[in-house]
């Protein structure tokens, strides 16, 4: 089913500026040369039906070389197995190794990347692989273009600088290259998908086995995406999960879309009655848009009709047509049917089995759309409408905490309800963390006490087997102000980037692209706390550092028209410095706590204070033009 087309990509009628020939080896030996003791297999593909082979040996080799026709940077991805160390992966521009990869011993497929490849217009890029101490396979190559912003971290803590640089690399990996030609309804049922399209600006969220992003995982990928810069591609895929959001649809996004961000992935879509969607994610994309409008300052997420009339449907119309198996009184909380994904669930949690009608992640994110709704509606100048939706969010929080969430704590908090009214209580994973998550529970003991209970159920036998699911903890306690429990869990993520997932088709955990860019967002909006908001040419910042992490300081950060850098030096002391940019901006450098005084450059003033979700904070209010550095200190 196409969907309605996108005005931002109607210029990628030509092809893309760098194409490889070949990519996935379908052809055969097509664009490639093979030396001696090197050919084309079908024994061991990692996608469609042949792969390349090296055999063991020194001297062998399968290049192609292509002509580059405008200047550009860009990364050369593979998926590759070995059979013994040693083997290499090579990047030449012109004869001259420009990036090289010494591989190890893996028989099972991994994906591997040589980063940011500057080429000027005729420059000729060899892409080689070459053998090693044991046979060797390629499969899937493909060419990303290198993200717009190339931020970099340092810190008294060498983990976050390792974690971070991984994790930009591999992100920025999974971005494609608009224009290109490639496979359409790739899944594991379907290696060699149904034809070909023309890409669009986009990222790979979801299984690296399937040729698409997923509304759930680009959603949690959003805050990294805007890390590197790539606010073209979260505005196209956003649009193309908007527009397919129609009456016949029910209000309800498609789940997952090809990489053409017009069709949907076939795996998850068999007709407007029978795909598969998860209520979370409705409201969750509303969210996104609203931290992509304050991240790019984009006036097109307010003025486009497809997006507005997206967020106004999702916020109204999906609710009234997904409510009516429990009674909420006056307050609407939208429904899943208890019938699994394929008819509508109401919790991203896939594995439990229980007909849920409500869940804690649907209701949780329901409360945020309402928020984005409101602050979308107070930029547009739609004033009364704002109004109504903070007043929507507001009755929705009051219902849940005095009704909806019973009055037990830990264990004993109410996390769903079964489409025969029934409460459910107990571990939910996803309709459990996302509660706090999304702010929805009123701050206090009874809070603080869910806080614990999360964490002792994710360390413990409720541990999810699956990564990604795991990368929603640190979102979960950074939210909280649990900085070291969130450290924890980011650490842990990373530290297991290289066991085998759980699902062996899709590689790695590190190869999973949600891991690589939550930890993005987790760097920049968790531990530097940055909030920002370029339409009001405004940026906060919280120092989230962890016990042991003494400073933690980021270049390159990229927000509207502007470029930053910032420092924290444990919670008392913040560097902000406008690297470049047109205008100023407000800084509100925030910190912990009530603190007599603040100096900035020095100089000493009163300081005020604020309380936000229950925690006090003190707070500097700063001008930072241009060219400028300023340090805020808390006395």
């Amino acid at each position: 089913m196409p969907l309605s087309p996108v005005p931002l990509i109607a210029s990628l009628a030509l092809l893309a500026p760098l194409a490889v020939l070949n990519p996935g080896f379908e052809q055969g030996p097509e664009g490639w040369q093979f030396g001696p003791g090197t050919g084309i297999a079908s024994n061991y593909p990692h996608g469609g039906g042949k792969l390349i082979y090296l055999d063991e040996g020194a001297g062998r080799k399968v290049a192609q070389t292509i002509t580059a026709q405008t200047a550009g940077r860009y990364d050369i991805s593979a998926w590759i197995a070995t059979g013994g160390a040693n083997g290499g992966y090579v990047a030449r521009v012109n004869g001259a190794v420009r990036a090289a990869l010494t591989l190890p011993a893996s028989v099972n497929y991994r994906r591997y990347t040589l980063s940011r490849i500057s080429l000027a217009a005729g420059d000729r890029l060899e892409i080689a692989f070459e053998s090693g101490d044991g046979w060797l396979n390629a499969d899937d190559v493909m060419l990303s273009p290198a993200a717009p912003a190339d931020p970099s971290v340092s810190s008294s803590d060498p983990k976050i600088v390792e974690m971070f640089d991984w994790a930009k690399r591999k992100a920025n990996s999974w971005v494609q290259l608009p224009g290109t030609q490639g496979p359409l309804n790739v899944d594991e049922n379907h290696t060699g998908g149904s034809g070909t399209g023309t890409y669009a600006p986009s990222y790979w969220a979801g299984y690296a086995n399937r040729s698409g992003y997923y509304s759930r995982d680009m959603a949690h990928q959003l805050a990294g995406a805007n890390v590197l810069g790539l606010g073209a591609a979260n505005k196209a895929m956003l649009r193309s999960f908007a527009a397919s959001a129609t009456p016949e649809h029910k209000y309800y996004p498609v789940w997952a879309l090809n990489f053409d961000d017009r069709t949907p992935l076939s795996i998850d879509y068999r007709n407007p009655d029978l795909f598969v969607r998860e209520v979370p994610a409705t409201f969750e994309l509303v969210q996104k848009a609203a931290e992509a409008y304050r991240w790019s300052g984009d006036r097109g997420y307010l003025d486009d009709p497809a997006l507005w009339d997206f967020y106004r449907h999702a916020t109204a119309e999906f609710v009234d047509l997904h409510d009516g198996l429990k009674d909420n009184g006056v307050v609407k909380v939208a429904e899943g049917t208890g019938a699994g994904i394929f008819r509508g669930t109401a919790s991203y949690n896939e594995q439990s089995g229980e007909p849920l009608a409500e869940a804690g992640d649907a209701i949780g994110s329901q409360y945020q759309a309402y928020l984005a709704m409101a602050s979308l509606a107070r930029a547009k100048g739609e004033c009364t409408l704002a109004g109504s939706y903070d007043r929507k969010a507001r009755d929705l929080k009051t219902y849940y905490n005095t009704v909806w969430s019973g009055t037990g704590s830990g264990a004993d908090m109410v996390r769903g309800y079964t489409t025969d009214g029934h409460a459910l209580t107990g571990w939910g994973k996803e309709n459990s963390w996302f509660m706090p998550m999304k702010q929805i529970i009123d701050p206090g003991p009874r809070r603080e006490a869910y806080l614990d209970y999360i964490d002792q159920q994710a360390t413990g036998d409720g541990r999810p087997d699956n990564i990604e699911a795991l990368t929603y903890l640190p979102d979960t306690f950074f939210t909280a102000g649990r900085n070291d429990t969130a450290w924890k869990w980011m650490r842990q993520v990373y530290d297991q980037k290289d066991v085998q997932h759980v699902n062996t088709a899709q590689g790695t955990n590190g190869d999973y692209p949600e891991v690589s860019f939550t930890l993005l967002g987790q760097t920049v909006q968790g531990l530097l706390g940055v909030t920002p908001d370029a339409p009001a040419r405004t940026l906060t910042t919280l120092s989230h550092l962890p016990t042991g992490m003494d400073w933690l300081a980021l270049d390159d950060l990229r927000i509207g028209g502007s470029v930053f850098s910032l420092r924290h030096d444990g919670a008392t002391a913040s560097t902000l410095t406008h690297t470049s940019g047109t205008t100023a901006y407000t800084w509100q450098a925030r910190f912990p706590g009530r603190h007599a005084r603040v100096s900035v450059n020095g100089v000493t003033r009163p300081a005020r204070t604020e309380v936000v979700d229950g925690t006090t904070y003190t707070v500097a209010t700063v001008r930072v033009a241009p060219g400028a550095t300023v340090t805020v200190r808390a006395r």
